[in-house]
């Protein structure tokens, strides 16, 4: 017999759906658990309950965080809303790099621009401390007006830039080349908002307006589908048995690689394997390698 002290279920769901809730959030990123503000002397916030981070820039100073973990291969999401308005002269970094003078690094960095003007998503890869691999983009959307995915899918065979799951670049692994590919150092995540006015818009012609300061980017959602490296041993390299590490395999399919060619030919503004006046002995061993 049933005590009378029991609720109905009906009156028991909304604490179910809450429990589960809070379950779920833990489960996702947490940028209290995750990150650690590095600098910027309180401009670097970390708000609603570890949901939300924002990065601010004043004429005083930038800011930035770093991931507590390191990673030696892994698929890399966070969700980036950007400085609105008129951004010019700012960039906002958001990377993956190890330590040391031949570090290894992949590159999101996006460049601010004047009001109505486009961002230009700069990308790049370094290996063994060796950069020089630029291509740039502008974006299909304005990605000042809400949050956007930025996903850095790094693996023993390739690396895939994507945007809201659409390809913009793939980095090959093509050591049988000669090229050196990212492959034994491990990288923590980074991001910064930094005044670059230097170079950052035209070329450094046109300077941050610091009468439109602070400026304000905003971070959630990451996730981190990742090897963690810990004390000189990956964490998928522990006996037990894993079925979620599929992006260690992962590569493009016919659709990805249609929808990379499609923001190559109608949004890449750049490419340094096209740029012969760059490299007059010749361009880089990848670029002629499919």
């Amino acid at each position: 017999m049933a005590s009378h002290n029991s609720l109905p279920f009906c009156a028991m769901l909304p604490l179910l759906l809450s429990i589960f809730s809070s379950m779920a959030a833990i489960a996702s990123g947490n940028f209290y658990r995750d990150f650690d503000i590095t600098w910027g002397d309180g401009r670097g916030k970390i708000l609603n309950n570890g949901d939300l981070l924002t990065l601010s820039l004043d004429k005083a100073s930038g800011s930035g965080f770093q991931s507590k973990n390191e990673y030696m291969f892994g698929k890399i999401d966070m969700q980036l809303k950007l400085v609105p308005g008129n951004s010019a002269g700012t960039v906002t970094a958001y990377y993956l790099s190890s330590k040391g003078s031949t570090w290894d690094e992949i590159d999101f960095e996006f460049l601010g621009n004047l009001s109505g003007d486009p961002y230009i998503l700069h990308t790049n890869v370094f290996s063994q401390g060796k950069g020089n691999r630029e291509q740039q983009f502008y974006l299909w959307f304005d990605p000042t007006a809400d949050f956007h995915t930025y996903s850095i899918l790094w693996n023993p065979q390739r690396i895939i830039f994507s945007v809201d799951g659409t390809p913009i670049r793939e980095f090959k692994n093509l050591e049988s080349n000669g090229v050196p590919f990212p492959k034994n150092q491990p990288m923590r995540i980074y991001s910064s908002l930094w005044n670059a006015d230097d170079w950052a818009t035209r070329g450094g012609l046109v300077k941050t307006d610091w009468t439109q300061a602070p400026f304000t980017a905003s971070y959630r959602n990451f996730n981190a589908d990742a090897c963690i490296w810990s004390n000189g041993a990956s964490s998928c390299n522990s006996n037990s048995p894993s079925t979620s590490n599929g992006w260690l395999s992962q590569e493009l399919d016919t659709t990805s690689q249609e929808r990379l060619q499609w923001v190559q030919k109608n949004y890449m503004i750049y490419n340094y394997c096209t740029d012969n006046k760059r490299f007059p002995q010749g361009l880089p061993p990848e670029c002629s390698i499919s």
